[in-house]
C-alpha cells in the first residue's frame, strides 16, 4: 500500500473511531441509528427514500420504516417532489434540526473535557487538521459529485 493510501486509510479509521467514541459517551434522547439517519437526511435532503436507502446501504423497505419513525416523532417531513408528483422528498423539520443540534452538542460535551485539557499548541494542531479535512471534503465534492443526491 502506498503511503498516500495508508494515510487515507488511517484518516478514515481515526475519524470513524472518534465519531463512534463520542456517540457512545454522549447522552441524548435518540437512538444512535436515528441520530445518524437525521444527519444523513440533513446532508442529502430533501431526498427520496430510495436515495437515502442507497446512501445508507440499506433496503428501501428498511429505510421507509426508519423514516416513518422519525416522521411520527415530527423529526422529518415529506413534501411532494416537484420533479415527480407521485414521489415525495424527506427533509428535517425544525424539531428534527433542534434534535440533531442537541445530539451534536452532547457529542461535543463528551469530548470537551479532553479538549479543555489540551494546550494551545495541540489546539492549533487540531485546527490545522480540521482545515485539512474540510479541504479534502471540498475536493471530494468537486471531483466526484454525490451519486446519491438527485439533481433538480
Amino acid at each position: 500500500m502506498t503511503e498516500r493510501l495508508a494515510v487515507g486509510n488511517d484518516l478514515l479509521r481515526a475519524s470513524a473511531r472518534l465519531t463512534r467514541w463520542a456517540s457512545r459517551h454522549a447522552s441524548f434522547e435518540l437512538p444512535h441509528a436515528q441520530a445518524r439517519l437525521l444527519a444523513l437526511v440533513e446532508e442529502l435532503g430533501p431526498a427520496r427514500v430510495s436515495v437515502l436507502a442507497q446512501a445508507d446501504n440499506t433496503s428501501q423497505p428498511a429505510m421507509t420504516t426508519a423514516l416513518q419513525r422519525l416522521e411520527a416523532d415530527g423529526l422529518v417531513q415529506r413534501v411532494s417532489d416537484p420533479a415527480d408528483a407521485r414521489a415525495s422528498l424527506l427533509s428535517l423539520t425544525p424539531r428534527g434540526r433542534a434534535t440533531l443540534d442537541r445530539v451534536r452538542a452532547a457529542r461535543l460535551a463528551a469530548v470537551a473535557p479532553t479538549l479543555d485539557a489540551l494546550d494551545d499548541h495541540d489546539i492549533a494542531r487540531l485546527r490545522g487538521a480540521v482545515e485539512v479535512m474540510e479541504d479534502l471534503l471540498a475536493r471530494f465534492a468537486a471531483s466526484a459529485p454525490n451519486p446519491h443526491r438527485k439533481e433538480r
